[in-house]
This record gives structure tokens, C-alpha cells and sequence, in this order.
């Protein structure tokens, strides 16, 4: 017998023995609230480093969308921390896509992370297809000119095949569910319709089309993930869609069974400081990955591979590892019940974060004042994350995450350069892991904020009004 000692977490309160394996598990959480992308991308952000979410895939068939998670509880005697879907592509599936909504709500409100991929058949064949020939495919590099270009049939064809998936989505977002929308995965290989066309023209401008056209119905609920597989192993980055696309940046690790130090370092790169996630493994990460790839936020087993490709004693050591986090474990804190706190933002020399000139166009620079309680020092820190003036956002230039990257004034987006945290007396921007910062503490009137890394300096500290 192999005993587990207590996991390292405050409030460890029950016992569970499961397998003749005895491990110390953390008290559950409350159920979600309904909630924002922002705060979903925040809470991933704040764990960078020091936690990472257990998760388990559920593949076809769609009547059926809890059947692999279950089988994480039958082991462990817990449900994984983030739960995923797929909205499918046969027939008899495509026809119960309702079932993996109702599984994603249910799944949500019992505090797991929601995550969605979609195996999408070709359009330039009908709706439904098997995944032989339909999703692993390929069409000519006219077709798919065709599916990128505006206005052609096959284009036309694609955002139909867009609008079957958005009633759907559309349920998500009012029932509170931010989503981990995973479109067009493993965009660097070949046995997908969609993959290995790397360049701007490629598979990242279909991404980009796709990310437009659903942001345009107003579904805003949905956290973009942008996914390559391990082999090939280079020039990911030739499949970037650009950060302003991208919340999270994910690896299919199937070819090493676990990603390589070299292919973490690659996703960081391309993150230049977003969440980072494994979407797909089939191995259940050890502690020896755990250990030492500590920027990854969330893992997610693919299906039938967990019992196939896993041990129990693998399994339970994955679950029962102290930084892996399960259902009950997470904490993501409700936008509904607490109201937003609107008011000056006073600084270093008692001086307030200003829009230069009161204006409100984008790009307006935001500096250090005088204090003069006029609505160009008037924010609103709301439950999504955002800081408002002038009906405006508090913007980190150009998604730059850069020390010495400037602060402007900007359209409001849902973007990772507009998402702020309070950590004790600093506001820190979770896309970048940096800090709103004066440079060089200079105090004096119409100096430009930017951010910086977080440090005890006074003029990283802030104070916004009640």
C-alpha cells in the first residue's frame, strides 16, 4: 500500500480512501456563481506558478458527455477540476449536442472549469460527417483560399457552420458559464482539414475570422484558446493569430507523453505572459513534470486514454499531488452580488491616476495629477476586472507586456490588456504578471504610468476610493 501524506493546503479537513490509497483532501469550495471570461482568465493568472487544474476530456458519444470524468471520481473519489466537452460532428451526436451544454452548466455550477473543443467537419461537405473524412481530411489550399476570403460560398459556408454552434453557446453565456473555447486545435498538423498552413494567410487567419464572427454574435463569455500539438515541434509561432485573438496558449502533448522543457519554454514564449495550459495528454501528469513545469494552469486528459494509458496508483498520485487542484478546490468569485466600487485612484505624492486632457480618445495617455475629483480621475473597478472612465478602459498599450510598456485609455474589449487585480496595495495586470507602476516614483504632475515588475517600491502602491 502506498500512503499519500496530506496535501499542503490550508482547511484540509476529510479523508478519503479509495484503493487502499489514503489521501488528505481540501474542503469544497462553493459552487460558481455565474461569471465573466475575465474573471475566469484572472483566477488561471493568479495560479500561474503555484497551482495547476486537473482535467478530464469527454469525446463522443454526446449522450454520454460525463462519462470519463465519472470515471476520474470511480479512481480518486474526485471529479477533476475543469471538465471537457466537444460539441461534435457525427449525426447522432450533432443531435445531442444539448446533452454536453446541459453537462457543461451542470459541471460549472459544481466547480469545475468549463472547457470546449470542437472536432468541426470541412465546410465543403455537409454538417455531420464521420471523423474519417470529414474532420480528418484535407482540402486544396483553393478551398481553403475560398474559406478565408470574404464573401465566397465556402467562406459563406464556414460562418453557417459558426451559426449551428451559437444558440448553444449562446446558453452558456446566460447561465454565467465563461467557457475555455479551444477552435481549430493541433493547428500545426496535417490530419485536420484546418492544419498545417502556417503564415499569416494560414490557419491563423482562420482563427482570427472565427474569433471575430463569434465575438460578433455577443458571445463574450468565450476564453480563447489557441492550441498546437508537439510534433512537429518547431515554428509554432508561424500559427500565432496575434495576442489580441488569444487568452490562453495550449500544447497537445501526445508524441513525448509529457511536454518537453524545450516545448515549454516555446509555449511561454509565444504566451509572452498568458495563462499556458497542456489541453491534451493522455499520461496524467507525475510530480516529476509537476515539479518543474510550474507555469502551466490547467492539464486536460484526453478521454479513453485515462484508463487505457494510466494506472489508478497514476492516476490518484496525479490527483493527489499538492499543487493539482480538483472540482471544490477552485475559487472563482461571482460578478453579480458585489457591486462595483467607483472613486479616485490616489498614489505615490497623494496625486491621482488621470486621463491627460479629460479626453476620451483611444490612446489618451493616463499619468499622475493633482487630485480634482473630476470624472477624468472617476474609476469604476467592476466585477469583470476592468477599470473605467470616461466610459473607457485602463489599457496597457498595444497588449504589450513589456516592463516600461505605457498606460492609455481605450475602447473597452474584454482583453487581457484591460484586466486588473488588486494584490495587497498593487494593481497588477494578470496577461503581462505585471504592476501599475510610476517611473522611477516620479510624482510629479503628468507622469506617464506603465507597467512594471511587481516590486515593494511605494509607487506600485494604490488606493481606490470606497
Amino acid at each position: 500500500m502506498r500512503l499519500f501524506s496530506p496535501r499542503a493546503r490550508a482547511g484540509l479537513m476529510t479523508v478519503l480512501v479509495t484503493a487502499g490509497l489514503t489521501a488528505a483532501v481540501a474542503p469544497r469550495a462553493d459552487a460558481f456563481p455565474p461569471s465573466t471570461r475575465q474573471q475566469v482568465i484572472n483566477y488561471l493568472s493568479s495560479i500561474t506558478g503555484r497551482n495547476i487544474v486537473s482535467g478530464q476530456h469527454n469525446k463522443e458519444p454526446a449522450s454520454q458527455p460525463g462519462q470519463y470524468t465519472q470515471q476520474v471520481k470511480d479512481v480518486t473519489g474526485q471529479y477533476p477540476g475543469l471538465w471537457g466537452g466537444d460539441l461534435m460532428f457525427r449525426p447522432e451526436d450533432v443531435a445531442n449536442r444539448q446533452r454536453v451544454i446541459d453537462q457543461a452548466k451542470t459541471e460549472w455550477a459544481n466547480g469545475s472549469l468549463v472547457a470546449l473543443t470542437w472536432h468541426v467537419c470541412t465546410p465543403t461537405g455537409g454538417s455531420t460527417c464521420q471523423f474519417d473524412g470529414g474532420v480528418k481530411t484535407s482540402i486544396s489550399s483553393t478551398q481553403f483560399t475560398q474559406i478565408v476570403t470574404n464573401g465566397t460560398a465556402l467562406n459563406t459556408a464556414w460562418k453557417r457552420r459558426l451559426d449551428e454552434v451559437v444558440p448553444y453557446l449562446q446558453q452558456l453565456k446566460s447561465a454565467g458559464v465563461p467557457v475555455l473555447f479551444r477552435p481549430l486545435h493541433e493547428m500545426n498538423e496535417s490530419w485536420n482539414w484546418w492544419g498545417n498552413r502556417p503564415g499569416s494567410g494560414g490557419g491563423a487567419l482562420l482563427y482570427r475570422i472565427t474569433h471575430d464572427y463569434l465575438v460578433g454574435k455577443g458571445l463574450d463569455n468565450l476564453i480563447w484558446v489557441w492550441n498546437v500539438q508537439d510534433n512537429p515541434a518547431g515554428n509554432w509561432a508561424a500559427y500565432y493569430p496575434g495576442a489580441q485573438y488569444v487568452d490562453v496558449v495550449s500544447l497537445d502533448a501526445w508524441y513525448k507523453g509529457y511536454p518537453s522543457q524545450a516545448d515549454y519554454q516555446q509555449i511561454q514564449n509565444i504566451a509572452a505572459g498568458k495563462p499556458i495550459a497542456i489541453a491534451e495528454l493522455g499520461k496524467v501528469p507525475n510530480a516529476s513534470l509537476l515539479d518543474s513545469q510550474t507555469r502551466w494552469t490547467y492539464f486536460m486528459v484526453w478521454s479513453e486514454q485515462l484508463r487505457e494509458n494510466n494506472t489508478n496508483a497514476e492516476i490518484q498520485a496525479g490527483y493527489f499531488h499538492p499543487r493539482v487542484l480538483n472540482q471544490g478546490e477552485l475559487t472563482i468569485s461571482g460578478g453579480t452580488t458585489t457591486p462595483p466600487r467607483t472613486g479616485a485612484i490616489t498614489g505615490v505624492g497623494g496625486k491621482c491616476v488621470d486621463i491627460a486632457g479629460s479626453s476620451t480618445a483611444n490612446g489618451a495617455a493616463v499619468q499622475l495629477y493633482d487630485c480634482n475629483g473630476s470624472a477624468a480621475q472617476t474609476w469604476t473597478a467592476d466585477s469583470a476586472g476592468t477599470l473605467r472612465a470616461l466610459g473607457k478602459c485602463l489599457d496597457v498599450t498595444g497588449q504589450g507586456t513589456a516592463n516600461g510598456t505605457s498606460i492609455q485609455l481605450w475602447d473597452c474589449n474584454g482583453s487581457g490588456a484591460q484586466g486588473w487585480q488588486v494584490d495587497g496595495a498593487h494593481l497588477r495586470n494578470p496577461q503581462s504578471g505585471r504592476c501599475l507602476d510610476v517611473p522611477s516614483g516620479n510624482s510629479a504632475n503628468g507622469t506617464r504610468l506603465q507597467i512594471w515588475d511587481c516590486n515593494t517600491n511605494a509607487w506600485q502602491n494604490w488606493a481606490l476610493s470606497a
